[in-house]
């Protein structure tokens, strides 16, 4: 089977080809809501995108503005879902010499986004947030490169800030205290950005021009991640997973997995773009249990969910450093623990974290997503284990990700 497009390199490359020179052609671009709003609100920035067809998929094609060629919108930008969207454009259009609005759906407009706002603050833009978080005003003006170091282990963060360098004077540093995934360093150099990365440390010079490119999308392997944990859980389950992203700041989970007893074989198909494509294999085993420790989490914050799944099967998860996940789309831990108990898991709750024990074979029932995809598609797969049948509330949330999840959900259970 595949995945669609990574979502998570799909934004980034929208994002850079607008701001590029020429014209970007994207091959795999991931088909979900939160990736549509990246492109309205570009469309809406003056950026043309269209697609054409191609054998081995649709081609989405970007006519690049060049930095600092953004035109003003003529209403406010609405990110819908996605913190991806509004964050990343907040550090686009700190550089732009025009105000602009960024909004978002009832879900968006909870999540925090003064992590993003204050360094922005001390390059030089003005952003005006609602209590923190959207509707927020950008008001674009001459940035200087800073130093900074992320209070929190953020990717969105360390790309907003490097976005808004790219605008910048001088050279802009940011410094993590953990590793986050790498996407954002490697696009821009795919985009011929003047760009440095150490361990920890990538930093960007600003006014160099960016170049169009020709980007290839591997499948998301946070989407990848659900199939592998149904494969790993269900007796005499297995599954192949071609075109996978194999980045190595993306398949931590993959190393979980083999920790909780599954069978996984990564075989690495391209290693020649900017980002590696492998196929995953992934077969069933005896389950056992297994500790994520805080330093771990920023490589896993996507596939804790799936995770939490696989241990509804057997095993049992214990995770704890992981608060972020309270200001995701949804708070994932309360919504997490919740949904689980719907569906009869024996599963606890902590201010940090939760643990799940899959001693008891689940008793089916009704579990609410909370609007959140990756929460309906983990009940989907803790689902499968139980004696009975279990309904989902709020499945439609998969969308924003992976709009053909029960489709491929029903072939591969056929």
């Amino acid at each position: 089977m595949r995945v669609p497009g990574d979502k998570s390199i799909s934004h980034r490359a929208l994002i850079l080809g607008a701001l590029a020179t020429g014209r970007t052609t994207i091959r795999g671009l991931a088909p979900g809501g939160d990736c549509g709003s990246t492109r309205a609100c570009l469309a809406a920035l003056g950026v043309g995108i269209s697609d054409t067809a191609a054998p081995d998929g649709t081609v989405c094609h970007v006519e690049g503005l060049g930095l600092g060629g953004l035109v003003p919108p003529a209403a406010p930008l609405d990110a819908g879902n996605s913190g991806t969207t509004a964050r990343f454009l907040m550090g686009v259009l700190a550089g732009h010499r025009f105000t602009a609005t960024l909004t978002g759906d009832a879900s968006l407009s909870r999540r925090p986004m003064r992590r993003v706002a204050d360094p922005l603050g001390l390059m030089g833009a003005r952003i005006d947030t609602t209590g923190g978080c959207l509707p927020a005003t950008v008001a674009g003006r001459p940035l200087r490169g800073i130093a900074y170091e992320t209070p929190v282990p953020s990717a969105q963060v360390k790309s907003a800030v490097l976005l808004a360098g790219l605008h910048a004077e001088g050279v802009t540093v940011v410094t993590e205290s953990r590793q986050t995934r790498d996407h954002t360093e490697r696009t821009l150099a795919a985009f011929g950005a003047d760009i440095s990365v150490e361990p920890l440390r990538v930093s960007v010079a600003g006014g160099r021009p960016l170049t169009a490119a020709d980007i290839t999308v591997p499948g998301d392997p946070s989407s990848a991640a659900f199939w592998a944990a149904a494969a790993a859980g269900i007796p005499g389950g297995s599954v192949v997973i071609e075109g996978v992203g194999v980045n190595p700041s993306r398949t931590a989970f993959l190393g979980v997995l083999e920790r909780m007893g599954a069978r996984v074989d990564v075989r690495l198909i391209d290693g020649a773009g900017a980002e590696p494509i492998g196929a995953l294999t992934v077969k069933q085993a005896s389950l056992r249990p297994v500790v994520i420790e805080p330093f771990e989490v920023p490589g896993l914050i996507d596939e804790l969910p799936a995770l939490a799944a696989l241990a509804t099967h057997g095993g049992a998860l214990s995770v704890t450093g992981a608060g972020e996940l309270r200001v995701k789309e949804s708070d994932r831990i309360s919504a997490l623990v919740a949904g689980l108990r719907g569906l009869g898991a024996d599963v606890e709750e902590s201010i940090d974290g939760f643990r799940v024990s899959g001693a008891r074979r689940l008793a089916g029932g009704v579990a609410d997503a909370a609007g959140d995809h990756r929460l309906a598609m983990a009940f989907a797969i803790a689902a499968l284990g139980a004696r009975s049948d279990s309904r989902i509330l709020g499945a439609e949330a998969v969308a924003v990700s992976y709009p053909g999840f029960f489709e491929m959900l029903e072939r591969l259970c056929a």
